[in-house]
């Protein structure tokens, strides 16, 4: 029987070996859980009432060898597409359609742009639609759309300005001395002193093609100003005229606007020049372009289908400088990838050469009931069993979900200080167990040396 016990002590203290052993293996393996080696000891009886008190143990058992899932170190690469999770939670990965699933984020860019493992596993997560919004649901291979940004035409452009309320008046009729109005300085662009202050605002067509919209303020009378617009130097619903589209700003006695108009007149047919909510409304633009003989017309482009809002709800009227305090337009030219950024909660941002950026989809993460369940099947890879449960997936940082943090890696949760203190223990056990059979050897030698 000491033979037997012997035996189980070595096999178990040869199993520690192993596990002790592959955790200081992969030290350096990215992602990867270390194991531990629990065991239980064995005794021959049944479960019939009156089992003796004396009753001798047979041994000892692998009961199991458990993962530890706890965190690794998340070490800077600098490489955007390597990723460390922070806290719980599984890459998800696609097998030739299989799920697997990895804490090891070391991903790259594959021939077609989808974010994979260095053996070519596909990188899940949900996709994002023209516009930049993710489309949470059904999991897809995740890929970096490296096409150029359509151009957007402007739609809006929100102005914070501030027009001198003391500034002298430029009225645009003045009194001839006989007691008759007659028309005063008409307003020329090129003659600063028919107007105040001019505002230039770049703002695109629907090619993507940039062109200047300015603004000219010409302070008409108390708490009044006319604002003249050209787009290009030009008229915008017309190339070959210079005739600038007219509205005018009545302000309260606080300085906040109390009234717009906007001269709708003599425009052709399908344009309009409009005012609502503080707001000028220029539809019908005509993109122009000056060809090699100086004749202005139609660079073929178009405007916003909806018009193009001039927005005023920030503009004031005090008693300092007239000045522009803050802009803002919604338009842009045609954009290439630039570079690639990822959040905290996985979400894939493009950066464009136009200063745009947009999402272009999102890492999920997946969690289990039962970490302890998941079969390793190498690569530092786990799949699901009936003991795991089923994968809840869902995006980072959402339920008990960790963070993403990309340019960066999670490395082994293998505490070598630790590992080096249990193979002195494993070898100690296994020497101690052979001392058993040995002890176990001598007494039989003497058994047969009395008979």
């Amino acid at each position: 029987m000491s033979f037997n016990i012997g035996l189980s002590g070595l096999y178990a203290a040869n199993k520690q070996l192993d596990v002790t052993g592959n955790n200081i293996a992969n030290v350096n393996t990215n992602g990867f859980k270390s194991s531990r080696a629990e065991f239980a000891d064995v005794y021959a009886g049944s479960n019939r009432l009156g089992v003796g008190k004396n009753q001798v143990g047979n041994g000892v058992r692998l009961a199991a060898v458990s993962q530890q899932f706890t965190q690794g170190d998340v070490n800077t690469t600098g490489n955007v597409l390597d990723m460390g999770i922070q806290g719980q939670g599984f890459f998800v990965l696609s097998d030739n359609g299989s799920r697997v699933y990895t804490r090891a984020g070391a991903f790259q860019a594959s021939k077609d742009n989808f974010v994979v493992t260095s053996d070519g596993l596909r990188l899940q997560g949900y996709a994002a639609d023209s516009t930049g919004k993710i489309q949470k649901g059904v999991l897809t291979d995740l890929q970096i759309d490296t096409s150029s940004l359509q151009p957007k035409a402007t739609s809006l452009i929100d102005q914070g300005i501030n027009l001198n309320s003391s500034a002298a008046d430029i009225p645009l009729e003045v009194d001839d001395g006989s007691g008759a109005m007659v028309p005063n300085l008409p307003f020329d662009p090129s003659d600063q002193t028919t107007y105040t202050k001019s505002f230039p605002t770049k703002v695109y067509d629907s090619q993507g093609n940039e062109h200047t919209m300015e603004q000219f303020y010409r302070k008409t009378g108390t708490n009044e100003w006319t604002m003249y617009t050209l787009v290009d130097g030009r008229n915008p619903f017309d190339p070959a005229s210079t005739v600038p589209l007219t509205g005018t700003i009545s302000f309260n006695s606080d300085g906040s606007v109390s009234s717009m108009t906007a001269d709708n007149t003599g425009h052709p047919a399908g344009a309009s020049f409009t005012v609502n909510n503080n707001t000028f409304t220029m539809t019908g633009w005509v993109p122009a372009v000056e060809d090699s003989a100086g004749n202005w017309g139609s660079n073929g482009a178009a405007g916003n289908a909806d018009g193009m809002r001039l927005a005023m709800n920030s503009t004031t009227s005090y008693n300092t400088e007239t000045a522009r305090m803050s802009q803002s337009q919604d338009g842009y030219a045609t954009g290439i990838l630039s570079s690639l950024s990822i959040d905290s909660t996985g979400v894939l941002f493009a950066s464009f050469s136009n200063q745009q950026s947009r999402a272009i989809g999102q890492v999920a993460l997946a969690s289990f009931a039962n970490e302890q369940g998941l079969q390793q099947i190498g690569g530092t890879r786990w799949t699901e069993t009936y003991t795991s449960g089923i994968p809840g997936i869902d995006a980072p940082k959402t339920g008990t979900l960790g963070s993403v943090e990309s340019n960066a890696l999670e490395g082994s949760n293998v505490n070598l200080t630790q590992e080096l203190v249990e193979l002195i223990k494993a070898q100690s056990n296994y020497q101690a167990n052979a001392k058993t059979i040995s002890t176990e050897s001598t007494i039989m030698q003497t058994i047969i040396q009395m008979t």
